[in-house]
């Protein structure tokens, strides 16, 4: 990489298997570079738990400065995207590591203790393909009728039904996913959705809302229909912001409680 001039300001030159790619005019240089980062996460070059190259190597790959794939990499490791190990490297995050496994479920027993119950239980009561509807389409930017998977499941902690859940999944995404994958991976989904599909969730949105549950989902939770339960709307999305899951939630509070980090 030749050396630049304090009064030139940094260039970027795409190695030519990327010519052509779309990089935002006006955005930062290490904005770029993170975009293209991203690129590269989104193929699959660099799977979930794998190291990325070195920044010295990636540097040389996109002929900037070390500097500027270093600031890069701190917005990735900040989202949450990438993972730094001193003295190893940089590495893919993925729901499989401990520290990220149930990241989303923000759901914790009064105790303060979750390790105390330790994980949830799972029962899938349905997991089938179906057409999607309007709504469905229009949220995870298909068409309505397009496959997806629909999926209905119970999560228990203690043996107490606590949280019921509704999820829709893109079906060219996850063909061939079975309700007893669902049911015997052992860790979370999201870790499971990652290691048999490719596919990483990085971020969600949430809406919350207090809500009465139907007969059915009374039944289900084993609770009375005037029992008032915290419903979880959740949208979560893939690299570059692709929406991948629907999952609307029915969560028991009466032992438990909703908690999020502001910062």
């Amino acid at each position: 990489m030749s050396a630049l001039t304090p009064s030139a300001p940094e260039a970027l030159t795409l190695p030519s298997g990327m010519v052509g790619l779309p990089a935002p005019a006006f955005s930062p240089l290490y904005q770029q570079i993170k975009g293209l980062i991203l690129q590269s996460l989104q193929a699959g070059e660099w799977k979930p738990g794998e190291s990325i190259p070195s920044e010295m190597d990636l540097a040389a790959r996109f002929r900037v400065s070390q500097g500027t794939v270093r600031k890069a990499i701190d917005e990735l490791a900040a989202e949450n995207l990438v993972v730094r190990r001193q003295g190893k490297g940089t590495f893919v995050a993925t729901h499989a590591e401990q520290h990220v496994q149930y990241r989303f479920l923000k759901l914790l027993p009064d105790s303060g203790d979750a390790s105390v119950e330790g994980p949830a239980q799972r029962h899938i009561i349905d997991c089938k393909r179906v057409r999607a509807s309007a709504e469905v389409a229009r949220t995870l930017g298909l068409r309505t009728g397009d496959s997806v998977v629909q999926a209905r499941r119970i999560l228990s902690f203690g043996g107490v039904p606590t949280i019921l859940e509704d999820i829709w999944l893109p079906g060219q995404a996850f063909k061939g996913l079975t309700a007893a994958q669902m049911a015997n991976y052992p860790g979370p989904t999201y870790a499971m959705l990652e290691l048999d599909f490719g596919v990483r969730m990085v971020r969600a949105e949430e809406k919350l809302r207090a809500v009465l549950p139907d007969a059915e989902q009374a039944n289900l939770l084993e609770v009375t229909p005037f029992t008032p339960l915290l419903s979880v709307e959740r949208l979560a999305y893939t690299y570059n912001d692709v929406p991948m899951e629907l999952r609307r939630g029915l969560y028991r509070t009466d032992t438990h409680h909703y908690r999020n980090e502001l910062s």
